[in-house]
């Protein structure tokens, strides 16, 4: 080659140099997902969670990635899951599936920004300082979902008097059971109604609650909130029916697996929302500054179908009360 054309290359390639290094990529934000049951119970929770981020523009895949740690019901994996995700150096960590995933969370970063959903008061259980002002890398939406067992409670007691026995099914590993309790026996004792609690915690344990309350002829059951107890729904509906013990459940997605009643408020809402903030935060949004979302909407929904299996007559008042009726 002749040495003016061996300059003239050399010129060419030093041109391109600076567009080839200034047309690099960017690295992909990566988000770090931590639940506490498993991908296949709550896959339209983690769909709600997508188009929620993709309302800020941003598709996992395309400009963001998603680093999903699944406890599968095993609450005491989770500070593990949480310190690997933080090992990961993620841009921020969004946690679904009650409250200790946020509560792992929080004790293994203060930096790294947290977005939760949480069953329980967030600011009591110290995850923020308050609903309005965060104060802190923490913020996210409070379903409400624990302050609502009262309310649950009322509305079982419209189908059935003081005299017979409800009992009150809760997870004796979630924190939450031991601040629920309290506030469950309250409302029982200031009805006169008696109540009585059964814990499960696994897969057996639940099958063995529906063979004492058969045992004990209780009248009806309230499914107090729970991860673990949202996605054994199946097995729920399935107890329920054999023992033909009417349950009441914190959530929308049992009764439509066939369960009779729900009240609370829509889980698919409050993970669509959490996207939303997460979308927010990944352009630059501090979690400090971001109020805790609270729902505006709880939904009574009643299992028509179910109801009439059971052979239970709904009083015309709680079909009245119902937002929502499944035939």
């Amino acid at each position: 080659m002749r040495r003016r054309e061996f300059i003239s290359l050399l010129g060419v390639a030093a041109a391109a140099w600076p567009l080839a290094a200034g047309g690099q990529q960017p690295m992909m934000p990566v988000i770090g997902y931590l639940h506490s049951g498993s991908p296949s119970s709550f896959a339209h929770l983690v769909a709600a969670f997508r188009q929620g981020l993709s309302g800020g523009g941003y598709v996992e895949g395309q400009n963001v990635a998603i680093e999903f740690r699944w406890a599968e019901g095993r609450y005491d994996q989770l500070p593990a899951l949480a310190a690997d995700l933080v090992g990961h150096r993620v841009a921020l960590i969004v946690t679904g599936g009650g409250d200790p995933p946020p509560l792992a969370a929080k004790s293994a970063t203060t930096t790294i920004p947290i977005v939760f959903t949480s069953s329980s008061d967030p600011v009591k259980l110290g995850l923020v300082a308050s609903l309005n002002r965060p104060g802190s890398n923490v913020t996210g939406f409070w379903t409400y979902t624990s302050q609502l067992g009262p309310k649950r409670f009322g509305v079982m007691r419209l189908l059935f008097p003081a005299s017979t026995l409800i009992a009150v099914l809760v997870n004796p590993n979630n924190p939450n059971a031991h601040i629920d309790m309290p506030d469950l026996q309250n409302a029982a004792r200031t009805v006169g109604q008696s109540i009585s609690f059964v814990t499960a915690s696994t897969e057996t344990e639940i099958d063995a609650v529906f063979t004492t309350l058969s045992e004990r002829r209780v009248s009806a059951l309230l499914v107090n909130t729970d991860p673990y107890f949202l996605a054994r729904r199946d097995q729920f509906v399935s107890l329920a029916a054999r023992y033909s013990v009417p349950t009441v459940y914190p959530w929308r997605e049992a009764v439509a697996a066939g369960g009779l009643m729900s009240y609370g408020a829509s889980l698919a809402d409050a993970y669509h929302q959490v996207g939303i903030y997460a979308g927010r935060i990944l352009k630059g949004a501090k979690p400090a500054d971001l109020p805790v979302i609270q729902p505006a909407i709880f939904e009574l929904v009643i299992n028509l179908k179910t109801a009439k299996a059971l052979s239970l007559e709904l009083p015309p008042k709680l079909l009245a009360l119902a937002d929502e009726v499944i035939e």
